[in-house]
């Protein structure tokens, strides 16, 4: 199969904007200190995206949707080894949970849905961004007490 060059460069541009997109929401993460960052946001949705193009240009037909069920898979398990059970709760849910729609902001521009891809990428950032305005914080954790729980998706992650 020969795919002119005029479109690997169009899907090459694909490539380049989910970089861009999951770096955004890496830098999130590496702000808040957290292991993974830019790097890892940025090739999970890379990856995504080309996993995407494979499927979307290489596989047309009937099977093509098994290549994106086995990036949701793959992400899942790597979001799994992000997750730490210790003595204070568990650790790592919202990286892992990012990441895990970093691979759809990846997904989405990798099937040339750019505007979703976009729209996914802010409403994840809104997601984690809300969590730290002070009285949004503030009131999630007079909520935590009250109930007595302690949300897994809280503070130590970020």
């Amino acid at each position: 199969m020969e795919i002119e060059p005029q479109l690997q460069l169009a899907l090459g541009l694909r490539l380049i904007v989910a970089a861009l997109l999951g770096g955004v929401i890496g830098l999130e993460r590496e702000r808040r200190g957290q292991p993974a960052g830019v790097g890892t946001f940025a090739m999970v949705t890379m990856g995504a995206c080309a996993f995407s193009i494979i499927s979307d240009i290489v596989f047309r037909g009937p099977d093509n949707t098994r290549i994106a069920s086995g990036v949701v898979e793959g992400i899942g398990f790597l979001g799994a080894g992000l997750i730490i059970r210790g003595r204070a709760g568990v650790h790592g849910l919202t990286t892992a949970a990012t990441l895990w729609a970093s691979a759809a902001v990846g997904m989405l521009v990798g099937f040339g849905l750019y505007i979703l891809g976009l729209i996914l990428t802010v409403a994840v950032l809104v997601v984690l961004v809300i969590r730290a305005v002070e009285p949004v914080a503030r009131k999630l954790e007079e909520l935590r007490e009250e109930n007595g729980e302690i949300d897994p998706l809280d503070g130590s992650d970020g």
